[in-house]
């Protein structure tokens, strides 16, 4: 989410760190670069997530008047998943007193999982880094697939 990626006045490097993490784990991956509006930014994670299983999203977490994401990403949520964004929160407060910060939300739409994650290159990374060891069975919960956790 950035006014200046879709100007062109600036290159897409967090969406390019996303797009290098994901495809290392094995994900196929689908980018989208949308202004900083709140409607545009619904409409976008909405349709993604009608056939996409994750939704990553970088930008528009701060607190700069132009910074909607998490208002739009909530916009468009059926359900909360507040465990993910208090854990990139917390991982980047550790890291940064700018994680204070941060207002990224994260939840399902229908069987998609969307976060939210910082614009900055190293947000992204550390975000992915702490995402990262709980995805594969998040993704799994979602599909209604059989976990290692069920019981017999």
């Amino acid at each position: 989410m950035s006014d200046g990626v879709v100007a062109g006045t600036r290159e897409d490097r967090s969406g390019d760190v996303l797009h290098e993490l994901l495809r290392g784990e094995g994900y196929d991956v689908e980018r989208r670069v949308v202004p900083d509006e709140r409607d545009e930014i619904a409409a976008a994670v909405r349709e993604l997530a009608a056939s996409a299983r994750l939704v990553l999203t970088t930008g528009g977490t701060g607190l700069a008047p132009r910074d909607v994401t998490p208002e739009a990403t909530r916009d468009v949520l059926e359900r909360d998943a507040p465990g993910i964004a208090q854990a990139l929160r917390a991982d980047s407060i550790a890291k940064t007193p700018h994680g204070l910060l941060s207002r990224g939300a994260a939840g399902v739409v229908g069987a998609t999982l969307v976060v939210n994650l910082p614009g900055s290159t190293g947000g992204c990374r550390d975000g992915f880094s702490v995402l990262r060891p709980a995805l594969a069975h998040a993704l799994e919960l979602l599909a209604d697939a059989p976990t290692a956790h069920e019981q017999t």
